[in-house]
């Protein structure tokens, strides 16, 4: 299959795209959440026993229980798969509209501005779910699931505290995907410059692209969780309030808490996703294009209008179209 069978096969339908990229969300974030509370746990600026991943988890699991890093989870679930589902519809729209309108002389710029705009979608609808599963990561979180977090969220501060971190979301997310996306193409021309389906390809440029992007924003990273997660002893209201929260309580060093766990789970993350999506994608799109093939081929051909018989059939057809009106025009004249 080469480049043009790839992108035209199984990539145009918003609904190939909607479900690969929820299934692949799910499986990404679930796969991954324990250290996703790893490193939500040491980016807090007053939990101790977070100076190292290790320490992190060893204290969780003995001092909170065995299940304490997978709490929270089923917020994921509700919040990934719309999101990614809107996620990679809005990308892959975008893309090719753009690759369209630019006619593929700046595929570079067209993969990170599609990026861009797919955080836009994703990240409004998976901030409420954010905030819900970093409040339950937290050491001593006093509530028990994710109906009981999101209510007491709403009743005690609003409508509002769903998105307090909506800016420095897209703040971070924005210059994210961008760095996303145009590596992950990138990696994808060296090592699958025809662009066939190879999952190989697929998941060692999904861990490349997650690694920059994930080392290279971590410091709004870092801010998002203090806005988040509204700790009594570093309240903020935005991005420059979290910041300087996270400047007086660490110091330069503290923007870049947790950078490893960050890493770590975006390299496989990251993998995982673009593997799940990819895979989907192709699976769905195969079993599309086998349907419409099936449906076509049920039954003999239609005749085609602009070919004419052979002289002998034409011979033959006009030879029985005779021996048809004879008797019809003998019956007339006997009524």
């Amino acid at each position: 299959m080469n480049f043009e069978d790839y992108e035209t096969l199984p990539t145009q339908n918003f609904v190939t795209h909607m479900t690969a990229g929820a299934i692949a969300g799910v499986m990404e974030h679930c796969i991954m959440y324990p250290l996703d509370s790893v490193k939500t746990r040491m980016q807090s600026l007053r939990t101790a026993h977070n100076s190292t991943i290790s320490e992190t988890f060893r204290y969780m699991v003995q001092r909170e229980g065995l299940l304490r890093p997978i709490r929270g989870m089923s917020a994921v679930v509700l919040g990934a798969g719309p999101a990614h589902a809107c996620f990679f519809a809005t990308y892959e729209h975008c893309k090719l509209t753009l690759s369209q309108m630019t006619r593929h002389r700046h595929d570079h710029i067209t993969h990170g501005l599609s990026g861009c705009l797919a955080s836009l979608i994703h990240d409004a609808v998976s901030n409420p779910a954010e905030v819900v599963k970093q409040r339950l990561q937290m050491l001593n979180s006093p509530y028990r699931g994710v109906w009981e977090c999101a209510r007491h969220v709403y009743r005690a501060e609003g409508l509002r505290a769903f998105y307090r971190s909506y800016g420095t979301q897209i703040a971070m997310n924005v210059p994210f995907q961008a760095l996303h996306f145009v590596t992950y193409e990138w990696c994808q021309s060296v090592l699958n410059p025809a662009r066939k389906y190879d999952p190989r390809a697929h998941a060692l440029s999904g861990a490349a692209a997650g690694a920059l992007a994930a080392a290279a924003t971590t410091p709004l990273d870092v801010c998002k969780t203090v806005l988040n997660t509204q700790e009594s002893a570093a309240r903020a209201d935005g991005l420059l309030e979290a910041a300087s929260q996270v400047m007086r309580a660490t110091g330069p060093l503290g923007f870049f808490k947790g950078v490893q766990a960050r890493v770590l789970y975006q390299m496989p993350a990251a993998a995982i996703c673009w593997l799940t999506y990819e895979t989907f994608k192709h699976m769905l799109g195969n079993t599309k294009e086998d349907e419409s093939t099936n449906s076509g081929a049920g039954g003999p051909p239609p005749p085609s209008l602009s070919s004419s018989p052979s002289p002998p059939l034409a011979a033959a057809l006009r030879l029985a179209a005779a021996s048809t009106e004879v008797p019809a025009t003998n019956t007339l004249t006997r009524t």
